[in-house]
């Protein structure tokens, strides 16, 4: 992705994937002293609500930007030596010295393009018997917008990998989990129009088109995209992903 993320914009935009990622943390039964790791912990909105079921854990809050990691650490300093931040690329071995009793993740998955590396990277940080929890874009993901863009004869999320929970489930098997369950659910999401609505798809959703665009042409592009829009709205699709890493022996 040619453009860093507006950590500061996204942190204050990202109620929806904060939303999920809330609904999410649910999914993952803890006792309290684990570790975890949470792989694209963004700008920690997500990462707080986890430390906070881990009153004797710790968190391994990983992201590929630089400029994410620096606002969660500002939104979690209050949380000390029980969060470790690392920048990672999710599609690469990760460097974790020890393995992690849990792996979350929110929103994240569908901008790493290989996802076969991706569930081996994971499933070579979770002990045996860990829990994946995850969520992110799955098949059909914000399809709506991705019309508009092609009708205006540009790329169309190119470089997101919005998958099914067949292929999902396939991979997940030969990476070496078990207890698998992958699901779509449709989250379709209003936002105030105009500017609100322009600073969210600027943000999130145009990263890739605006980074090929001069920076002086760029707001024109967001305000023509959001006009071709139906309406404030984003037809989001999630896929969601339960699994456990196989233990020895296990088939």
């Amino acid at each position: 992705m040619g453009r860093e993320w507006d950590a500061t914009t996204y942190d204050r935009i990202a109620d929806p994937m904060a939303r999920w990622g809330t609904a999410l943390l649910e999914r993952l039964r803890l006792r309290g002293d684990e570790t975890v790791l949470d792989a694209g912990c963004g700008s920690g909105r997500v990462t707080e609500r986890l430390l906070e079921r881990l009153p004797r854990g710790r968190v391994v809050a990983l992201d590929a930007s630089e400029a994410m990691l620096v606002e969660a650490a500002r939104r979690l300093a209050a949380f000390g030596d029980r969060v470790t931040f690392v920048r990672a690329d999710l599609g690469r071995p990760l460097p974790l010295a020890d393995p992690v009793d849990a792996i979350l993740s929110s929103a994240t998955f569908h901008w790493v393009p290989d996802h076969d590396a991706l569930f081996d990277n994971l499933a070579a940080v979770l002990r045996p018997g860990g829990p994946l929890i995850a969520q992110c874009g799955g098949a059909g993901n914000i399809a709506t917008l991705h019309g508009v863009l092609a009708a205006l004869g540009g790329a169309h999320g190119h470089d997101l990998r919005f998958e099914t929970p067949l292929a999902t489930a396939g991979r997940l098997t030969a990476s070496g989990f078990t207890d698998i369950e992958t699901w779509l659910s449709f989250e379709p999401t209003r936002f105030q129009p105009g500017e609100p609505f322009e600073t969210y798809l600027e943000t999130v959703c145009l990263r890739s088109q605006l980074a090929a665009l001069p920076a002086a042409d760029r707001p024109a592009f967001v305000r023509h995209v959001a006009a071709r829009m139906p309406g404030p709205q984003l037809d989001y699709v999630r896929l969601n992903i339960v699994a456990r890493r196989a233990t020895a022996g296990a088939t």
